[in-house]
């Protein structure tokens, strides 16, 4: 038997993180420690930060600065740069990971699936030709084949390049 070893994914599975206190997409970009907190781009109304979860290797989202669930309550500027951040973010993915392909969107509210639905944000899923293979369908396991880590370095210096 073969084994699967992810351990950075017990943290998930458990919860932890969970019970900081405050938004995690108000309190991490307010740190001002972007690597560790996964933040690799910052615009006037919104950033792009890696999901710690990822659904795939490099999986984005792209968050306003404002604390809203509600799209409503984003004004003009606010809405016109999270979708030039998620332009940016497809070209940096294409480059940086020869991504194929891409799922882009929001889950508005807990019952359409957001995790985090006191602040609404943007996910940018890079998908590649065949990357729905046994694993998921019939081990119930996504492999994610790259560390955050090193994920966030080779996405870091494709935003830099793009300005």
């Amino acid at each position: 038997m073969k084994k699967l070893w992810a351990p950075w994914r017990m943290a998930y599975i458990q919860g932890i993180g969970r019970t900081d206190k405050g938004c995690i997409f108000c309190t991490k970009p307010a740190r001002r420690r972007d690597r560790s907190d996964l933040i690799l781009c910052r615009g006037t109304h919104a950033y792009v930060i890696m999901n710690l979860f990822p659904y795939n290797n490099g999986h984005l989202m792209v968050v306003p600065y404002r604390h809203t669930s509600s799209m409503a309550d984003l004004d003009t500027a606010t809405v016109a740069e999270m979708w030039e951040l998620a332009r940016r973010a497809v070209d940096c993915l294409r480059s940086a990971f020869r991504a194929e392909g891409f799922n882009i969107g929001m889950n508005l509210g807990r019952v359409a699936g957001a995790g985090i639905d006191q602040h609404l944000h943007l996910h940018v899923v890079p998908r590649w030709n065949g990357d729905t293979n046994f694993m998921p369908v019939v081990g119930e396991t996504k492999v994610i084949s790259q560390g955050l880590k090193q994920a966030y370095d080779a996405l870091r210096a494709a935003f830099q390049v793009r300005g």
